[in-house]
């Protein structure tokens, strides 16, 4: 507790020992005695755009990053730039595209601004250890239901449909086993998997420009076979299929909350998923159950699809299965998303036939729904990816490490050095005995963070100047004492140097006025 406190009085000494005027803003007072010039041409778009907010990340495009390929002609009046997406299946990029005119167009010497839509997917959620067949896949989502006979399949791929239509490239991967569902729901012209020779990898099947694995495209049907096997079949049919460039990757999970699905998210990074359900109060038991499992595993859940809600007769919409065990899972597990698909004979006829319906007919009230359901999916990836970002960074001038655990809105910090002697590795804990291996004065108070990277949505890896890696669960930063932040510290992560050429130019347009 000594050693903690005076870490805590260090960290107040180290601030307030510090000249009184920073140097930026020594820097800044003395140019605002100089001559006012007004802003660029590049500073003043910029400006105008800070009004244009990404709704779900609650920052305007400019502190983003969106904005790219910023161009000026002060004399034509002409603007053009790029706005550079999180995914090419953002659902309000025409939004952002008619905003961001209207706010450059009514700058007075405007005349014509050309805007440019494009998407530079995240990087992966475990920027460590991914596997090599995941490395170029952005998000991971799982669809699953925990109960069987709820639809969860028909979600799945029309889910997947949905945001392959909304321009994202997209892959599927039936974990069923048992009951393979993917062969009879899509009809791809080459319905085998393939062994790549080069690579050792399988080749997918594709069908409409989606990709697809199932154990169902290996020619043997449903598996028989006992539970070891099948973890290991599943994890085969994930890590060993050329996957390639996604922005996401759907897994339908089968039925359960055993092996196969613990296998499954221990073996991948999962960004979210989706929960399938019906009505019913007994699928409200079994699908509770599979939600806790994901709370335990770090995997957030994104929405919710109560499936097989109501049909419309005669005028009238009738509930045939009851009503309220999708609102209980909403309430009882703060899901931000809750969808209602009805009953619908066509549906149902579609996947038997091969050609989901979203494809069959993208205008119908159907795919307008898994329309929904994808724009969900898209906002509550870019949420979590940030949050996921933004977890742990390191702040160099204080010599801090700034915490945010996903999903809480508490910021703390915490001591380089007390995190590191909280490693519980076996590099520093005997894992038989639970003896300490490294002592706390082997750790000296010099050391420093290189780099800290998101492992999944439950911990950070953090590199440290000695060559050390260190894991560092949520959970263990949680329960470390802190350090006291000094009055009038401020937690807002400062931008990369690199991480926003228009925050750049923003920053620099005097200086390049003045050039």
């Amino acid at each position: 507790m000594a050693r903690a406190s005076a870490a805590s009085r260090a960290f107040v000494r180290r601030k307030t020992s510090r000249r009184s005027v920073p140097r930026t803003r020594r820097r800044r007072a003395a140019t605002a005695d100089a001559v006012e010039r007004p802003p660029s041409y590049e500073a003043q778009v910029l400006q105008a755009l800070e009004v244009v907010i990404d709704p779900d990340l609650g920052a305007s495009v400019v502190e983003c990053g969106f904005v790219k390929e910023l161009q000026v002609d002060p004399e034509k009046g002409s603007v053009s730039f790029a706005l550079e997406l999180t995914t090419p299946a953002c659902p309000v990029k025409e939004q952002f595209e008619t905003e961001a005119k209207d706010a450059v167009m009514r700058l007075p010497w405007a005349k014509s601004v050309d805007v440019t839509m494009t998407a530079q997917p995240s990087s992966p959620g475990l920027a460590a250890g991914t596997p090599a067949s995941l490395s170029k896949v952005s998000n991971i989502i799982a669809v699953s239901s925990c109960k069987g006979g709820v639809g969860k399949s028909t979600v799945a791929v029309n889910l997947a449909y949905s945001l392959q239509m909304m321009g994202a490239k997209v892959g599927i991967l039936d974990a069923d086993v048992y009951g393979p569902s993917l062969p009879t729901m899509v009809s791809p012209e080459h319905d085998l998997l393939e062994m790549e020779q080069e690579t050792n990898l399988i080749k997918p099947v594709e069908y409409m420009g989606v990709k697809h694995c199932s154990f169902g495209f290996t020619g043997q049907g449903a598996a028989v076979m006992r539970g070891p096997m099948v973890s290991g079949l599943i994890s085969q049919l994930l890590l060993s299929t050329d996957w390639g460039e996604l922005d996401y990757l759907l897994i339908d999970f089968p039925p359960g909350t055993g092996d196969i699905q613990l296998t499954l998210c221990q073996s991948a990074p999962i960004t979210g998923a989706v929960i399938v359900t019906t009505p019913q109060k007994l699928a409200f038991i079994d699908v509770a159950k599979g939600i806790k499992m994901f709370a335990k595993l770090a995997v957030p859940c994104m929405a919710v699809v109560e499936n097989m809600s109501w049909f419309e007769g005669d005028g009238n919409r009738y509930y045939p299965f009851g009503t309220g065990s999708g609102d209980r899972i909403v309430e009882d597990f703060s899901i931000p998303y809750i969808f209602r698909m009805p009953i619908v004979p066509d549906l149902s006829l579609s996947s038997d036939s091969g050609l989901p319906l979203v494809l069959s007919k993208p205008s119908g009230d159907v795919a307008r729904a898994f329309g929904e359901v994808g724009a969900a999916v898209v906002r509550e990836s870019a949420k979590l990816k940030r949050a996921v970002k933004n977890a742990v960074r390191y702040d160099s001038e204080m010599n801090v490490l700034v915490v945010k655990i996903p999903g809480k809105s508490e910021e703390f910090l915490l001591h380089p050095p007390d995190v590191r002697r909280n490693d519980r590795s076996a590099s520093s804990v005997d894992e038989w005995t639970g003896k300490q291996l490294v002592k706390p004065s082997d750790i000296p108070e010099t050391i420093r963070p290189e780099s800290v990277q998101p492992l999944g949505n439950y911990a950070v890896q953090i590199t440290w100047d000695d060559g050390f890696n260190q894991v560092a669960p949520y959970t263990q930063l949680e329960e470390m004492e802190r350090l006291i932040p000094p009055k009038g510290y401020k937690f807002e992560p400062k931008e990369e140097a690199n991480a926003s050429s228009a925050r750049q130019i923003l920053e620099n347009a005097e200086a390049i006025k003045q050039k």
